[in-house]
């Protein structure tokens, strides 16, 4: 069985993945690919997951994972989203670490489905624009519990990443940057549900619409009928043109209230941000997905 799992992160693209998924639900069926309803699932792992902290995983853990997952699909592959993989958002930053949870977490999912092929898709973020959220929502925001002996300078997505491959080594990893995610998401749900290049699929443009006028995917959507044959980095390409003159600038604005936060910080730490996703590019076993 594949397990595919969209992890998150929090704050990212929030259900707009797992929506675009169930737009294709009956054509991924064809391809043997089962979209699950998150009702049926997230409450289920978490609880199995939490409960192995405490005791071994039962023998038959596995087959009641899948028997909910799946309701009788005879599908070979199935996709599950839940930003909660990793830990709720009150926890997703302690000591300094992102997501420090997510390397026992993936370990315990090993430990559950020792003979299946699992995969993780996941979305990062500018810490400069995150972190003041989870600093809002943690449960514990004192300086020691958050951020430990680190200041936001600090604060890599490779560290978790790293320390996750090193972990579950069995499980391949896929990340992209949620900034890029407008210009690729058509890229990212083909990767993900391992369709053709060429399958049409609903939901392509979903995000791209959260940030362009409708003037300008009116002009857009034209223009890809008038030209069938642009895929791939070329209608990457178009985006962005488009992006230029029809993008809603208010949709790509963020405001960050953070206290003590200077515009040269934030600018200090999207510089460190664009250095670790190099360094992210380099870890063996992670694919990067990128314009």
């Amino acid at each position: 069985m594949q397990l595919v799992l969209h992890t998150g992160a929090h704050y990212t693209e929030e259900e707009r993945l797992l929506k675009s998924l169930l737009a294709n639900k009956a054509m991924l069926a064809k391809h043997g690919t089962f979209v699950p309803g998150p009702s049926t699932y997230r409450g289920l792992f978490r609880d199995t997951l939490n409960a192995m902290y405490k005791s071994s995983v039962s023998a038959g853990a596995r087959d009641v994972l899948l028997d909910a997952v799946l309701d009788d699909s005879q599908a070979n592959k199935a996709i599950l989203s839940d930003a909660n993989f990793f830990r709720t958002p009150a926890t997703a930053m302690i000591e300094g670490m992102l997501y420090p949870a997510a390397p026992v977490r993936m370990m315990r999912m090993v430990q559950l489905f020792p003979e299946d092929e699992l995969q993780i898709f996941m979305a990062i973020r500018n810490p400069a624009t995150l972190l003041p959220i989870l600093y809002e929502v943690s449960g514990d925001n004192s300086d020691a519990h958050f951020w430990g002996t680190k200041d936001p300078l600090d604060i890599r997505w490779s560290d978790t990443l790293g320390l996750l491959r090193d972990s579950a080594p069995e499980i391949s990893v896929t990340v992209w940057c949620n900034e890029d995610a407008p210009l690729i998401w058509g890229t990212i749900l083909r990767e993900m549900t391992g369709i053709p290049a060429n399958q049409p699929i609903a939901g392509e443009f979903d995000l791209l619409e959260t940030i362009m006028s409708k003037e300008g995917m009116k002009r857009f959507l034209s223009y890809l009928d008038a030209h069938p044959e642009i895929s791939g980095p070329q209608q990457q390409r178009v985006i962005s043109a488009f992006l230029d003159k029809f993008a809603i600038e208010e949709a790509l604005e963020e405001e960050l209230d953070m206290p003590d936060w200077t515009d040269e910080l934030v600018e200090e730490m999207t510089e460190n941000y664009d250095q670790d996703v190099l360094r992210i590019q380099q870890i063996p076993g992670i694919r990067f997905l990128q314009p």
